[in-house]
């Protein structure tokens, strides 16, 4: 359903040191920056980029909004939120772990724009 994300950001160097320790963690490669200062992660699935709002404003993060990427493992996830943590990202919400019944392994952090951004593993 979906080809790409992209977030924004208002300090480039900090989010993309953030995501690249967070995606790599889920072993994705650093991000690719083009010729207009945007960071692009390209998976076989779809892409995640940054960018600075091209209006010119603050970004900021989506009030009510959440990203998540898939991890393999909870043990994976638990290494994505360590490395969030790691390069400026803030923890929020329960810490990581499996939400009684519902068959789901989360983490959830804040990047250094506000994002809300989590890792999520099906169990079983």
């Amino acid at each position: 359903m979906f080809s790409h994300i992209m977030v924004g950001t208002n300090d480039m160097a900090a989010s993309k040191q953030f995501y690249d320790a967070t995606l790599g963690a889920l072993g994705h490669p650093p991000g690719n920056m083009d010729d207009k200062g945007r960071c692009f992660y390209f998976t076989p699935t779809g892409i995640f980029s940054l960018s600075t709002p091209i209006n010119g404003e603050p970004a900021c993060g989506a009030n009510g909004g959440t990203v998540g990427f898939a991890a393999a493992t909870p043990a994976e996830a638990d290494a994505w939120h360590q490395a969030g943590l790691d390069n400026g990202g803030e923890t929020l919400e329960d810490p990581p772990g499996e939400r009684p019944g519902s068959g789901i392994y989360l983490a959830y952090l804040r990047d250094p724009a506000g994002n809300k951004i989590c890792a999520l593993h099906r169990l079983g």
